[in-house]
């Protein structure tokens, strides 16, 4: 059986509508999942409770999916079989952000549960490689696309983000702590006339099965919203929410989604 460790936003109930056989919906207590009822509820106190319940249901496979933040830790409530991942905890809580699902990631593989991946589950969350947006990108934005997967891979050694604002090959943000839709909304106060791109992309060396970038419709009424004219996601890592809705908010606001080839 699957569970489906669910995040707050709209990927967790995409990927369990694609899913034959329904998962069960475990989430983080403060963070739970879009429009997607939740069986079990849980506290970082209590993982290790539920670890017997994953265990007891038949859970052999486990997915991350939506975005959780790091909650505080009440110590006093930490129950009796939560105690021996405390040192875990206690790691990924003082980790950025890869090194914390790091060793979420090994918590559930310790407990003898497999660790997979979104996009592998539901390969269709990823576009194909190309532009299949009216507004095609032009030279510029070829050479600013490739400056921004510099900016990303540097950004990595840091790991500060998965994405940024790249115009006539300078970077004009990056995202960090408050995510992509908080950077672009400080876009709004930029003081020339627009132009440029957002460029989002896994980080170099990331343990794709979780944390993979994701975009929708909202991202693009966000960028345009920046006065940008097109985003690039790389192809193969960035998963693209209700697809239909965010290639007409392309074609309707005139921007250009380019879906890029890594190489």
């Amino acid at each position: 059986m699957l569970a489906l460790i669910a995040g707050s936003g709209a990927l967790p109930g995409e990927l369990a509508a694609r899913l034959d056989v329904p998962p069960l919906i475990c989430a983080l207590e403060g963070f739970a999942p879009d429009d997607l009822a939740v069986d079990v509820t849980f506290r970082l106190e209590t993982l290790g409770t539920l670890l017997a319940v994953l265990r007891d249901n038949g859970v052999s496979q486990v997915c991350m999916a939506g975005a959780i933040g790091r909650p505080r830790i009440d110590p006093s409530a930490i129950d009796g079989a939560t105690m021996p991942l405390v040192p875990l905890i206690q790691q990924a809580m003082a980790s950025g952000d890869d090194g914390a699902l790091r060793a979420a990631i090994s918590i559930f593989e310790q407990a003898g549960m497999r660790v997979g991946g979104a996009h592998e589950l539901a390969p269709d969350l990823l576009l194909p490689a190309g532009c299949p947006s009216v507004a095609q990108p032009g030279d510029s934005d070829r050479a600013d696309a490739a400056r921004g997967a510099e900016i990303v891979a540097a950004m990595s050694a840091a790991d500060i983000g998965q994405a940024c604002v790249v115009q006539h090959r300078q970077a004009l943000a990056i995202e960090a702590t408050f995510g992509t839709d908080w950077m672009l909304r400080c876009l709004s106060t930029r003081p020339d006339a627009g132009g440029g791109l957002l460029f989002k992309a896994p980080k170099p060396g990331q343990d794709r099965r979780v944390d993979l970038p994701t975009i929708g419709p909202d991202t693009i009424t966000a960028a345009c919203a920046g006065g940008l004219g097109g985003v690039v996601i790389e192809a193969g890592g960035v998963i693209v929410l209700d697809q239909s809705a965010t290639l007409a908010e392309c074609d309707r606001l005139g921007l250009f989604l380019w879906v890029r080839d890594a190489g």
